[in-house]
């Protein structure tokens, strides 16, 4: 079953149990991922799971600034609102790494690669977005390759 049957499945499954909060982050996740079928190449097309998770990561991407801005604007209802729809979210996403294995990732990576120095973290990141492919965020990946460049 890939991310799309998944989605819909569990849709189907909030609606009977009447689950509207599921319902709705469901509902949003669900025309996302249309979106960018559509976007993509036409009505028909299919997201392959690599373009599902990337569709989802942006749906996280915007729980987390959102939540970011609320807890700023002293709205902790709103917050919390948010954190609920980004815990559901989270259960579409590949398992993340640990720290471990992203730190030897990096390291093999960088050694493949040959960088030397920080001029080449382009290079590497290029090469680890591939091989880590939605496990971990551009943040956490961009801090450990500079880390590591500069260590």
């Amino acid at each position: 079953m890939n991310l799309s049957q998944r989605v819909d499945s569990d849709l189907k499954e909030a609606m009977r149990a009447r689950d509207t909060t599921k319902l709705g982050v469901l509902r949003m996740l669900k025309s996302a991922l249309k979106y960018a079928a559509i976007a993509k190449s036409g009505t028909e097309a299919e997201l392959s799971d690599a373009e599902a998770a990337h569709v989802v990561r942006k749906q996280v991407k915007q729980r987390q600034d959102s939540i970011e801005s609320f807890e700023k604007g002293g709205r902790v209802e709103l917050a919390s609102k948010e954190k609920e729809e980004l815990s559901i979210l989270n259960a579409y996403l590949p398992q993340a790494m640990s720290g471990d294995e992203l730190a030897k990732v990096v390291r093999e990576t960088i050694a493949e690669v040959g960088a030397t120095s920080k001029a080449q973290m382009g290079a590497v990141m290029k090469a680890l977005q591939a091989k880590v492919a939605g496990r971990t965020d551009g943040k956490t990946l961009s801090a450990e390759v500079q880390k590591q460049l500069s260590g």
